[in-house]
């Protein structure tokens, strides 16, 4: 004969989804729907503290610690938030900030700010560019849609952002595979701070790339062996100060993956 007792371990065996005892936790209902955009965040201030980054009130990006708390050193320059990863946003109006991760001095204290309307469908990127003013703990910063698309075909797609807020001039990106010689592609127009070109289709290979005024051959400055490949999809990013003489804080070329 089956008693109580055993049918009730038995139910519960059977039925384990259904939550017996104190084995199985309850599942979280669903409240709304998954965000529909994303973004991606970036500090290329030169000289800035590290940050964490905000939407309104809402953190979206931090440094873990072994303690299991936030860390205090935030988002470096010249580094990405999130590990270079997008993070999932609803749509709707936003002031996106860089705000101070050290725990001592100015936590919190806004040093960034930019005013975007996040649209469903659509990806971003948050770059806080230029100099960091250390007396007017003041920064400056941008936002561009990331339009690319899943490509469907063998090629790289890139694009180039300007980030460098003194250059006297526009940049233009022209890039050179290395097992092709002297063939040289230009990524869009000269392009000015805060701007970016439209994603252009390339082979895939190792490019090295160059960054030139309009009108010069002149290569302002360089950066070689980056490897594109097929079928992915690229940001080329010009970061740094062209007035500086400190070598990690020349202007260079950040590159990320969108997808």
């Amino acid at each position: 004969m089956i008693t109580y007792g055993k049918f009730a371990a038995l139910l519960c065996a059977v039925t384990l989804a259904a939550g017996c005892g104190k084995e199985v936790d309850p599942i979280a209902p669903i409240r709304g729907p998954a965000p529909a955009a994303q973004i991606k965040f970036f500090n290329f201030s030169v000289k800035s503290p590290g940050v964490n980054f905000f939407a309104n009130g809402t953190k979206m990006t931090a440094i873990s610690s072994a303690t299991g708390n936030p860390s205090p050193i935030g988002t470096t320059y010249p580094n990405a938030g999130a590990g270079g990863m997008y993070t999932a946003i609803a749509a709707g109006q936003y002031a996106f900030t860089g705000r101070i991760a050290d725990t001592v001095t100015d936590k919190n204290l806004v040093i960034s700010t930019t005013n975007q309307a996040i649209v469903a469908g659509k990806s971003y990127s948050f770059y806080q560019s230029g100099v960091y003013d250390a007396t007017a703990k003041t920064t400056d910063s941008f936002i561009v849609e990331d339009a690319w698309t899943v490509p469907t075909d063998t090629l790289a797609h890139v694009r180039f952002v300007n980030a460098i807020a003194n250059a006297p001039n526009a940049i233009q990106l022209v890039i050179k595979s290395q097992s092709t010689g002297s063939t040289e592609i230009t990524i869009g127009g000269p392009t000015a701070y805060k701007s970016a070109t439209a994603f252009v289709a390339v082979p895939g290979s190792v490019y090295d790339l160059y960054g030139r005024y309009p009108g010069s051959s002149t290569n302002v400055f360089t950066r070689t062996g980056i490897s594109l490949s097929g079928r992915r999809v690229y940001t080329i990013t010009a970061r740094g100060d062209v007035t500086s003489g400190v070598t990690a804080n020349k202007p260079t070329f950040d590159v990320s993956t969108n997808y």
